[in-house]
């Protein structure tokens, strides 16, 4: 019933031949953990068949899987064309590390397609999206975006940690890759660090290659914890879906709070998108407190329910100020060009009472006043 911890560094040969067989590829076995592992294996064919790719890759974080896919697909010379409001560490690969390898990037605001389309060069191989867009919310029109690269034969990443797969299937919208932080909903108890990787198997092949030199692979009792995260995450998911729609619409009401980003909200920017390319618009929402920083960190402080910490996607709330944790190493020009406000408080709605959740989010803002 359970799929077995193969907690093994490496693995045995019958003999030479064997050995060179299994290296070569002409015969199936396992070599060494860095390489590939059973129960890694495992977590990876249920991540194929959630994602309906042709094959993926499990990284030993979220990171690990957004810089080892794109290295494995661009090289010195080559463009990124990548839209502006990004999780933190993604812009900082992308702004710091990227470039001194000789890969330029160019920034641009995902939601203006006419945008995207005129930044997209000769040199450029990879369009990097996010969607919905960590902390703002914001929701790219994937297929059409997906479209305009692929005429230019340029491919689309895209990382799709807040929906799930339970929420968008990047790839059948026409995504080339897919990335997720199987820290957050795949895994959903916060009890683990992971990330993964799907697309056709030619270029799972050609990523799987860079992650055996770069190391990043998952470990097989992470891998575990994985798979039996995964067994709830539907009735995870379709349970956070319900709550952060309750919490959005008590929120976007108060007032003490400027305005809601959640996409199941009819007046958000995005929602007609989110509706057509989403099955439910999650469990993530951000929302901005009248007063900025100082109002909205006394009222994080002031949580009961909810827990004042960084990641998101477990079975509890989190909250957090994207300004102090996620996008902290971002200058306050480049916050405030991805849309992120010093009074702008992230959410993670996680499995409590939603009645629970808007009592003490109610607490917490009338005592700010």
């Amino acid at each position: 019933m359970v799929t077995p911890i193969y907690q093994s560094s490496t693995f045995t040969f019958r003999d030479a031949q064997h050995a060179m067989d299994v290296m070569s590829g002409k015969e199936k076995g396992n070599v060494y953990t860095r390489h590939g592992n059973p129960t890694v294996r495992a977590v990876e064919d249920k991540i194929t068949e959630l994602e309906g790719a042709g094959d993926s890759l499990a990284f030993s974080s979220g990171m690990a899987a957004i810089s080892t896919t794109l290295l494995a697909l661009v090289r010195s010379g080559d463009n990124i064309v990548a839209m502006d409001s990004l999780y933190g560490g993604t812009f900082e690969l992308l702004r710091d590390v990227l470039p001194r390898t000789g890969i330029s990037v160019t920034l641009v605001d995902g939601t203006d397609a006419p945008a995207v389309e005129k930044a997209i060069t000769a040199e450029t191989k990879v369009l990097y999206l996010e969607s919905p867009a960590n902390p703002t919310m914001r929701v790219v029109d994937v297929r059409r975006l997906s479209g305009l690269a692929r005429v230019r034969g340029v491919l689309t990443v895209i990382d799709s940690t807040f929906a799930t797969p339970v929420n968008q299937l990047p790839l059948a919208l026409g995504a080339d890759v897919v990335l997720h932080s199987a820290t957050k909903y795949l895994a959903g108890h916060s009890d683990l660090v992971a990330g993964t990787a799907s697309a056709s198997s030619e270029i799972v092949t050609a990523v799987r290659g860079f992650r055996k030199i770069l190391g990043g692979v998952m470990d097989p009792h992470a891998a575990w914890l994985l798979l039996r995260g995964l067994k709830t995450l539907s009735v995870r998911v379709e349970r956070q879906n319900r709550s952060a729609m309750e919490l959005a619409v008590f929120l976007k009401a108060h007032p003490a709070v400027e305005r809601v980003h959640y996409p199941g909200l009819t007046d958000h920017p995005d929602h007609l998108i989110a509706k057509s390319q989403m099955s439910g618009f999650g469990g993530m929402l951000s929302f901005e407190v009248k007063g900025g920083f100082a109002p909205a960190s006394k009222f994080a402080s002031s949580l009961q329910v909810a827990t004042l910490a960084p990641s998101l996607g477990g079975v509890e709330t989190l909250v957090t100020q994207p300004a102090t944790t996620s996008h902290f190493w971002l200058s306050p020009a480049e916050r405030a060009k991805a849309g992120i406000s010093d009074g702008l408080v992230r959410v993670s709605v996680g499995l409590e009472d939603a009645e629970d959740l808007i009592e003490d989010f109610g607490r917490a803002l009338s005592g700010i006043a």
